[in-house]
């Protein structure tokens, strides 16, 4: 008999400084609790944090009940909300984009409007900024996985995507994740 596993979104912002992780992932053991995925950053002077955490019904509802306590703590942001494990999606195929352009604002917003449009979903993103080798110029990266409904037709996909990187003078990349 399969259990129903059990799952908190543990979402944290604050001032970075040495010893977060540890203090956050010290609390989510002494809980009885276990990191089943995480994304974590530091933005500006903020350090921001993204925790997938399962553990069964009454552990998780004893972390939930010390995160205000733990917020103080650390002096910290803290959002939790309960979710479910994310069904496969066989009907989807993983697909990358990576994306180089002088830096300039819209890009992120002109991508996602891209992809949307097409019922292609934005599953992770990360983009940065940085001064070009020689020159300085301003340059803006983003790497994206989506996910490709099966029924869409690659090439022609790959096709309007080089079209629109080029008519808005972006260097991007469409293809496969490999496993």
């Amino acid at each position: 008999m399969s259990t129903k596993k059990n799952f908190l979104v543990l979402s944290a912002l604050g001032e970075d400084r040495p010893g977060i992780v540890d203090q956050l992932s010290q609390t989510i053991l002494e809980h009885e609790c276990n990191i089943a995925d995480s994304r974590m950053t530091v933005l500006g002077g903020e350090f921001a944090i993204l925790l997938m955490v399962e553990g069964n019904w009454n552990t998780l509802a004893k972390l939930e009940n010390a995160i205000p306590g733990v917020a103080q703590r650390l002096d910290l942001t803290i959002i939790t909300r309960r979710t479910e494990e994310r069904p496969p999606a066989p009907e989807q195929l993983p697909y990358a984009v990576d994306v180089v352009a002088m830096d300039h604002p819209g890009i992120v917003h002109h991508l996602a409007s891209f992809f949307s449009s097409r019922r292609i979903n934005i599953e992770d993103m990360v983009t940065s900024t940085y001064a070009a080798a020689h020159t300085g110029t301003p340059m803006f990266s983003v790497h994206m996985a989506v996910g490709i409904p099966a029924n869409v037709h690659i090439a022609t996909l790959r096709d309007e995507f080089m079209e629109f990187c080029d008519s808005l003078n972006l260097d991007g990349v469409l293809e496969p994740i490999k496993g």
